[in-house]
């Protein structure tokens, strides 16, 4: 069994948010298998099938962000799943919008519900990871303010072809595992170069 948590917090006044962009591509990946979130574990939202040759388990804590760890930590117990075989999926202010990147372990990296995870797991930080970068806030904006923004228009349509490639990571992922995954997708994203050609 193989568990993928995508982050986010939930209710509809989130849902468009870019705190939420774990729980999209999570949703995302179910969508290309017709899985559906219809069982209730350990505090998450939670849908069961087959993907890349893998028996998985998709997780949207339902605990808000903050505490994901109260549902991710129990159901790796429950199902005795391995770190190597957990994949948590969130957003990251520090890469640029268009951006994803892999890493088969790590710090929480300031990001709470990370960290909320390796608390629950008593300090273990070695699962794989996938970042999904929303870039930093405009201005003087506070970071608390701009995640629990929805993301804007314009950003939509370059949104869509990010989840695509998050997506098919992950399905790497479990094909073929975390360096794989890695070496074909840890690369500039769109956004990265929409911003890199505006800056010209």
């Amino acid at each position: 069994m193989y568990l993928i948590a995508g982050l986010g917090n939930p209710g509809r006044k989130y849902a468009g948010n870019r705190h939420n962009v774990g729980f999209q591509c999570v949703q995302r990946l179910a969508a290309t298998r017709d899985l559906s979130f219809d069982q209730k574990l350990k505090g998450a939202e939670c849908a069961r099938g087959v993907i890349g040759g893998r028996q998985v388990i998709l997780v949207k804590p339902q605990t808000f962000m903050n505490e994901s760890g109260r549902s991710v930590a129990p159901i790796m117990s429950f199902y005795r799943i391995p770190l190597g075989q957990v994949l948590v999926i969130y957003d990251d202010l520090d890469l640029p919008f268009g951006a994803i990147r892999l890493r088969p372990a790590g710090g929480g990296g300031g990001h709470k519900g990370v960290q909320s995870i390796i608390e629950h797991l008593g300090g273990q930080r070695e699962f794989p990871r996938l970042r999904i970068g929303i870039g930093r806030p405009p201005g003087r904006m506070e970071p608390a303010a701009y995640v629990l923004q929805d993301f804007a228009t314009e950003e939509l349509l370059i949104l869509d072809g990010i989840l695509t490639r998050a997506v098919e990571a992950v399905q790497v992922w479990l094909a073929d595992g975390i360096d794989s995954a890695m070496t074909h997708y840890n690369q500039s994203g769109e956004g990265e170069h929409i911003r890199a050609s505006e800056s010209i």
